[in-house]
């Protein structure tokens, strides 16, 4: 009974210093990485964090310029001199967890992040159950842009393919891209995704491209080679005489300014009775770990509230980055992007992309090109099992 009461009493003495260190703030130090074009909006947030609560009014926060693909990298190679806050893309999650240079989300924190986010930013910061950052945007991805004058339906590849060669236009899409491609393996059930150890060194290779689904996708690309509206690539600045192009939010200014009255976006397609998905991309803001658990709650305090609904929507005014959270993502302002509402439709259908080896790149991009050479357009489905066969052989040799 003695040693149940003392338990009981440590137990809460820790409970009361925890709760001591939320209600007495913190005066220190903070250091926050974001991109360069976010740093002044990142100043202005947090003198506004700092407003709402004063029990941060006497902390400094430092905030420096490190791009979301430097960040990992950095912090990697030294995670005491790293920020306490860093924005980074969802492949380098793993990696970072492996090294010990993400604190898991105070729990708290997690339950609002899982209720107000959208699903794919959700799944975008959890690993093994675990939820490791705060989710800041949900905007890297691919979907449709078309004319509207010459797709009508742009829910059906085959229907877009037909009104872009009946009006003599082009529909382009990049097959040969790793990143591309994955459109049509994934929607047709297909898995490619890599396991890693505590160094971040890959050790293994989820696969089955060769299989009936693997079959399907590889179909579906070398019917749209043999279209004569298709043409490869995915860049619509450098496209010409465009019906449709798959491409991205980066793109949208360039796609509106091409098409004009006639600009539209929308989701990928349908074909061959499968939605296309692909890869879907989020950013988000990491807390490291700290020895001061006053700094912690610091750091969860402005981390939470940077990457907050309303802080998300104001970050689209300003820079226009995707808002992950659903409440912004239905307001006015975001609804009528309509590059972002086709991205945010896509994206229910995605898969986050992880880490793959560099090596996986220019496989794919192998694999692309002998689609477009049209080395498969008689081939059988014994042909075509093995090249994926192959293929899949391949991406396992890269790890371990």
């Amino acid at each position: 009974m003695k040693k149940l009461l003392t338990l009981v009493l440590a137990v809460a003495l820790v409970l009361t210093m925890s709760c001591a260190a939320f209600a007495e703030g913190f005066s220190g130090e903070i250091k926050v990485w974001v991109a360069d074009a976010a740093v002044d909006f990142t100043n202005q947030q947090i003198e506004a964090f700092k407003a709402a609560n004063p029990e941060y009014a006497n902390m400094t926060v430092a905030v420096e310029a490190v791009g979301e693909g430097d960040a990992a990298g950095k912090v990697i190679t030294d995670v005491d001199a790293a920020a306490d806050i860093f924005g980074f893309p969802q492949d380098q999650l793993a990696r970072l967890v492996a090294a010990g240079a993400l604190e898991v989300v105070e729990p708290g924190n997690a339950e609002i992040v899982k209720a107000e986010n959208d699903a794919g930013s959700v799944s975008a910061v959890t690993l093994g159950g675990e939820m490791y950052a705060y989710p800041m945007t949900s905007d890297n991805g691919y979907f449709l842009y078309y004319d509207k004058s010459v797709v009508t339906d742009p829910t059906d590849l085959d229907k877009i393919l037909a009104d872009c060669e009946a009006a003599g236009k082009s529909f382009y899409f990049e097959i040969n891209s790793g990143w591309y491609q994955t459109a049509f393996f994934f929607g047709a059930g297909c898995t490619l995704t890599y396991d890693s150890d505590n160094e971040g060194n890959l050790v293994k290779c989820n696969v089955d491209y060769a299989s009936e689904n693997g079959v399907k996708a590889m179909k579906s690309m070398i019917k749209l080679s043999k279209s004569a509206a298709f043409t490869n690539g995915s860049s619509i600045s450098n496209a010409t005489n465009v019906g449709a192009i798959v491409d991205g939010t980066w793109d949208a200014n360039a796609a509106q300014e091409l098409f004009g009255d006639n600009y539209a976006a929308a989701k990928l397609p349908t074909v061959d009775g499968y939605q296309l998905s692909g890869f879907g991309g989020f950013k988000m803001l990491g807390v490291k770990p700290q020895t001061d658990d006053a700094k912690l709650a610091a750091c969860d305090a402005l981390a939470a509230y940077l990457t907050s609904g309303d802080v998300q929507l104001a970050r689209y005014e300003a820079l226009k980055w995707g808002p992950s959270n659903l409440a912004a993502q239905q307001s006015d302002i975001v609804k009528a992007d309509a590059a972002l509402a086709a991205l945010g439709e896509q994206l229910a259908y995605t898969v986050p992309q992880g880490q793959y080896p560099g090596d996986y790149w220019s496989l794919a991009t192998g694999l692309g090109d002998r689609i477009i050479a049209r080395e498969f357009d008689d081939a059988d489905d014994a042909a075509l099992m093995d090249a994926l066969t192959e293929f899949q052989d391949t991406c396992i040799s890269y790890a371990g």
